[in-house]
């Protein structure tokens, strides 16, 4: 490996634009964000070194032996994150970056491309929340608010925006690869009135030097053609400073490694389909890699390198398609009892049901019929006790799957809930309850991704695939201090009342519809326009652990105490838990 003459960030993004500098399938992704990217350019801007490069330098006749990818150009929160497959002809040989991925995207990104990303209280299906943003920088005055050790003002901005001329001169960035000497930058400062200013000139010039002229990319060029090797390099120079994460690492290696497969591709398409079932979950690539050692009978499940060798990846590519199916079902079945990205806490609760779902080889067309329901409920039972007690899926996860695989193993045929509930004991991962531990959960409040699972423990009859809401029972906007001293609460209790606003014992499970309906009506009201029938309202108090209803907001405390007594009993009974009282 050498040392090579360093090139200019012009020449390298010429390189990349021809792609004759690509990724090799062993990158991660790219991951920096605008802050990042213009931190880079204003290092360049003020002479900073932005340290040594690492390549590798591919011969033709070993082209098709290995997966490249195209650097990304118009990066897209949303719709375009992952780098394209490149079909190398084979004619010219390509160099690969093994180090300096991010900078180098950051550069030709803010050089070449576009940078989307989801503006602050958007939605995430909203169109309008990723504008279409380039690079620019101002030429009027540096970079007065934009923190601490920036000097130069970069910024993403929308063509609209840019059009901000009022204190701002916004320099499209990427115009300077089109300048072929400093004529061009002298014609440029005149034909936009900037002549005179001692600030844009220097500003011009700067960048003219940082990206046409200095040589600034520094690297080392690794010529041999033998992929172990390579891999070897790749993970002694990622293993200092911000490592990949062993996620990435793996991935790295098993597109690497994977024959028939794009190991890359497929993982993020499944990663992405799991995350639209329902009403969307939050799960990645960690997520998949570790169902991939977990399903596949891997004895050891850590994000090592070494677990993941050229046998074990073999072995995950031939059982790809049965492990994908068993993550669909699952994802699917937690989603029909009710869970999404907010309310499941712990992702890799899903891991021991699609190891089941795989070793009984159930698929998605199975899980909601009459002969599945007793193992249904059994892994409805399961999962909620584990998604509520405190750390079943924390420090140590790597144990509590190895011993529920082991367990799934052991009882081949219906889903071994007690044999769990005994072998999760015997590790130290007891999914038994406390009556403290009762306390602590019916004092969770709304959106607490805990909340969720108690309250479809306490409304078993409730199905919560029909789109059943949280709901507060005395609504949430009577509780302001204005309105509950206008209503006559005194002032000393109006803090309790405040407290106790967003707890369980105010909140109940409501379908969608009937949520909208109720909106902020209190109680009492909506009960009465809701129920015409007696003994219907009877079963709704008792279904909903009320014993009576009042007409007014000052008698909540009361209705509150009660309403969560009722709950701890009933609670009690379903976690097995003796009460003191």
């Amino acid at each position: 490996m050498a040392f090579q003459t360093p090139i200019t960030i012009h020449q390298a993004i010429n390189h990349i634009r021809k792609e004759e500098y690509v990724l090799p399938a062993i990158q991660r992704e790219f991951i920096w964000n605008e802050n990042q990217i213009t931190n880079l350019f204003d290092s360049l801007m003020r002479g900073y070194p932005i340290g040594s490069f690492l390549f590798w330098k591919v011969d033709k006749e070993h082209c098709d032996l290995y997966t490249f990818y195209r650097f990304l150009d118009n990066y897209h929160q949303r719709t375009q994150r992952h780098n394209t497959r490149i079909e190398l002809s084979g004619e010219e040989s390509v160099t690969a970056i093994l180090d300096g991925q991010q900078r180098l995207t950051s550069l030709y990104i803010g050089l070449k491309g576009t940078y989307a990303s989801k503006k602050k209280y958007l939605w995430w299906n909203n169109p309008n929340a990723f504008p279409i943003r380039r690079l620019y920088m101002n030429l009027l005055r540096p970079a007065t608010n934009r923190g601490v050790g920036f000097e130069y003002d970069f910024r993403f901005l929308t063509e609209r925006d840019a059009r901000d001329k009022e204190n701002f001169h916004w320099f499209p960035i990427g115009q300077i690869l089109s300048f072929r000497n400093l004529r061009d930058i002298n014609k440029y400062l005149r034909e936009n009135n900037l002549i005179g200013p001692e600030y844009p000139e220097q500003c011009l010039f700067g960048l003219y030097e940082a990206i046409c002229r200095e040589k600034m990319i520094y690297y080392y060029q690794e010529e041999v053609q033998d992929l172990d090797k390579v891999l070897n390099i790749f993970i002694r120079v990622n293993s200092a400073g911000t490592p990949l994460s062993y996620s990435d690492m793996l991935l790295s290696i098993a597109t690497a490694q994977w024959t028939k497969i794009d190991a890359r591709q497929v993982i993020h398409d499944l990663v992405d389909e799991l995350n639209q079932i329902g009403a969307g979950f939050n799960l990645n690539k960690d997520f998949v890699l570790k169902s991939c050692l977990v399903l596949a009978d891997i004895p050891n499940i850590g994000f090592r390198v070494n677990n993941f060798t050229r046998e074990n990846s073999t072995k995950v590519e031939s059982l790809w398609p049965q492990i994908a199916d068993s993550l669909r079902a699952a994802v699917q079945l937690v989603s029909y009892f009710g869970y999404n990205s907010r309310t499941l806490r712990a992702n890799n609760a899903l891991i021991p049901i699609a190891y089941y779902l795989h070793v009984q080889q159930i698929s998605q067309n199975n899980l909601i019929g009459k002969q599945f329901a007793e193992n249904r409920t059994s892994i409805y039972n399961w999962v909620t006790r584990a998604l509520l007690k405190a750390g079943t899926f924390g420090s140590g996860v790597d144990t509590t799957l190895r011993t529920a695989r082991a367990t799934i193993q052991a009882h081949v045929g219906s889903f071994p809930e007690q044999e769990l509930y005994a072998s999760f004991a015997r590790i130290g991962r007891a999914l038994r309850f406390e009556e403290e531990e009762l306390e602590d959960l019916l004092d969770r409040t709304y959106g607490d991704s805990i909340t969720f699972s108690v309250l479809a423990l306490l409304y078993p009859g409730v199905n919560v695939a029909f789109n059943f809401h949280e709901d507060h029972i005395f609504p949430s906007s009577y509780f302001t201090p204005k309105r509950l001293k206008d209503a006559g609460v005194p002032v000393d209790e109006v803090d309790k009342f405040l407290e106790r606003r967003d707890r369980i014992a105010n909140l109940q499970l409501l379908e969608g519809l009937q949520n909208l309906e109720k909106a902020a009506k209190m109680p009492a009201n909506w009960l009465q326009e809701h129920f015409t029938n007696e003994d219907e309202l009877k079963e709704w108090k008792r279904r909903n652990f009320i014993a009576d209803v009042p007409g007014s907001i000052t008698d909540f405390l009361d209705f509150y105490e009660s309403r969560r007594a009722n709950m701890k009993v009933r609670l009690a009974k379903i976690l097995g838990v003796s009460l003191t009282d």
